[in-house]
């Protein structure tokens, strides 16, 4: 008799973060900073429930798993009826881009990219090369280490610092916008102390900022699939100050305190129909020559004249953060419950009689 199928939900909390980065002597400050970036693991967790009932609803077992506990939960699955979908990546300060490497060593098959890129999405510097091999537009990079070129920028009128192996906004400050060369070592000094990491550095490209996402319901979804929008912080750029009031426990406690604001979205295509034409043709070489599937995310600036910037992309988007709810809401007229279930029965379809999908084309 066949398993009755499931999906593995694989999530690294921001508690056990915070307990391993004490342990390798950073500070409170900066703990809470860094583990910030598993915010999604806190903030899906009220929606357990409802991922379950909509899982259940398609013949599935839904079951979430804290990082710590993935390998006892990948023992003696059934490869025929199981799926992995990892939450949270990380290959540096998180240890997410375990869980599909260990999902592969069990033999079971994983919702989203391949273990590769979960390694290559979270340094910037090398992956910014492999996207520019591809002929993408992202700008050009040096690399910094505690004030010392390693890389040195080409010349700019002015330059992008962040930390090169960190995400969330993290270690993104007002004077991350520097107007010189001369600035860029003394925030990539500030950036090793504070996270002993290095520094990407990088012309500064005007224009608003875009978010594409994409998640696939329809397992034959494209690059159309995606949805590409505006998003309207009232500032030039989102600081990590920005960031914390928006996600995880740190976001919680701003929203107590009214001081959460989340940033406004407005589909790309009703102000700029070339530029989102552009970026889903971007999403498309990320898709087909990068190896980008099943769930995904980019960041970009657009130019008033339509010219694209790609600035990074994440294999394990922030799926409770309000612009992929958005998404759904958008593209698929799903909740983000359901859109998950309906991907992962689309995915376990050989188990499961094929569900009605009442699609939504909009972007």
């Amino acid at each position: 008799m066949a398993s009755r199928p499931n999906l593995i939900l694989v999530h690294e909390p921001e508690a056990a973060c915070r307990t391993r980065l004490a342990a390798e002597g950073f500070p409170p400050e900066r703990i809470v900073e860094i583990s910030s970036y598993l915010a999604q693991s806190t903030d899906i967790a009220p929606e357990f429930d409802a991922i379950a009932a909509e899982c259940g609803r398609r013949g599935i077992d839904f079951l979430p798993v804290e990082l710590d506990d993935a390998a006892q939960a990948f023992a003696r699955r059934d490869p025929a009826s199981t799926l992995v979908w990892t939450l949270t990546d990380g290959i540096a300060y998180f240890r997410g881009g375990a869980a599909p490497a260990l999902a592969r060593l069990h033999g079971l098959p994983t919702f989203g990219a391949d273990d590769t890129l979960f390694a290559l999405c979270q340094d910037k510097f090398r992956s910014g090369a492999v996207l520019a091999a591809l002929g993408l537009p992202v700008p050009a990079a040096g690399l910094a280490r505690a004030g010392e070129w390693i890389v040195p920028p080409q010349s700019s009128a002015g330059y992008f610092v962040k930390p090169n192996r960190l995400g969330a906004k993290i270690g993104i400050w007002p004077d991350s916008h520097c107007r010189s060369a001369d600035e860029a070592p003394t925030i990539s000094r500030r950036i090793f102390e504070h996270y002993r990491d290095d520094a990407i550095v990088q012309p500064y490209v005007a224009g608003r900022n875009v978010r594409a996402s994409f998640l696939a319901v329809d397992p034959s979804a494209d690059s159309r699939a995606l949805g590409v929008a505006l998003v309207e912080s009232g500032g030039d750029f989102q600081t990590m100050s920005d960031s914390l009031s928006l996600y995880g426990e740190t976001g919680e406690a701003a929203q107590a305190t009214g001081t959460r604001s989340e940033p406004a979205l407005e589909p790309l295509a009703n102000s700029q129909p070339l530029a989102d034409a552009a970026i889903r043709r971007i999403g498309g070489v990320l898709m087909d020559g990068l190896g980008l599937r099943d769930v995904f995310s980019a960041d970009f600036r657009v130019d008033a004249d339509d010219t694209i910037h790609l600035l990074e992309f994440e294999v394990c988007p922030g799926l409770p953060c309000f612009d992929f709810r958005d998404y759904c809401r958008r593209q698929w007229n799903m909740s983000l419950a359901e859109a998950m279930a309906e991907a992962v029965a689309r995915r376990l379809s050989d188990a499961l009689p094929q569900p009605t999908l009442a699609m939504h084309t909009g972007v």
